[in-house]
């Protein structure tokens, strides 16, 4: 629950437009569409009262409210999801001090425990570190192929605190002497919560250096010097990750089955 005692709101952005896999929100071989999968495990969130898909093209809007899910219409132009976000709440009606939980439309594996985890991570950190934004990481699992060399994996770095010091794609933390010892490498999830107010400044800031180089958005809130504190959640949780590829939605299809 939020600090004004109402459930959180979450925000689905869900856009047709894809490089690696055209319409993937739409895609139904399941029974469902893709985004009605995440929408359904985004609602069994203890934290949420309300979710809803924000979206920029009618055939989406037609969809998510087939399947009586509470949806609103975007504009396309927007440079980032962040931007996109933003109009969404502000659409909604959402007050400054509510939170706002942003979803990723691509990501039905994603257990509601890590956005539970997030909130809590959120009303937390404002209390203790003076964060402003939270989101979630677990640990890196050699075992099931990630490696932390790979750049399309965002690894993060966290204070004692549990605030992250900085996210990016290269190997961090760097073992000099390879004795290990420590905490195992962390896993960013791209799963985010703010205060409206927060995420209306956010949406606005200009990209920065960091963020430029590394092609990781939130670098922005980092360069600007708001907080983020992090949820550690089990890796069980975050369902490896969102779909990309129709490789990646074939083997979904086959985990959940046909006319599930």
């Amino acid at each position: 629950m939020s600090a004004t005692g109402q459930g959180a709101t979450a925000i689905i952005p869900a856009r047709l437009g894809s490089t690696r896999f055209p319409g993937k929100v739409l895609a139904n071989r399941t029974g469902k569409q893709l985004i009605q999968h995440v929408w359904e495990s985004t609602r069994r969130a203890a934290s949420l009262s309300r979710v809803v898909i924000a979206t920029d093209d009618q055939r989406v809007l037609d969809a998510a409210r087939g399947f009586g899910a509470e949806a609103v219409m975007t504009s396309a132009a927007h440079p980032n999801g962040t931007s996109r976000l933003a109009e969404a709440a502000a659409r909604l009606g959402l007050g400054r001090d509510e939170i706002v939980v942003n979803v990723q439309g691509d990501e039905p594996d994603l257990d509601p425990t890590v956005i539970d985890a997030a909130v809590a991570a959120l009303v937390r950190g404002e209390l203790t570190g003076g964060a402003s934004i939270s989101t979630a990481a677990t640990e890196l699992r050699p075992s099931h192929g990630e490696r932390i060399d790979d750049p399309n994996i965002v690894k993060v770095v966290l204070a004692m605190d549990r605030c992250a010091l900085y996210f990016s794609r290269a190997p961090i933390p760097f073992d000099r002497d390879g004795g290990g010892g420590g905490d195992p490498p962390l896993r960013h999830v791209g799963l985010y919560v703010y205060r409206r107010g927060t995420l209306d400044l956010y949406a606005v800031m200009p990209p920065t250096p960091l963020e430029m180089m590394e092609k990781l958005e939130q670098l922005r809130a980092l360069e600007n010097g708001l907080r983020i504190a992090v949820a550690v959640v089990p890796p069980e949780a975050t369902g490896g990750g969102g779909i990309d590829t129709p490789e990646q939605y074939e083997a979904f299809v086959s985990r959940v089955g046909r006319g599930s």
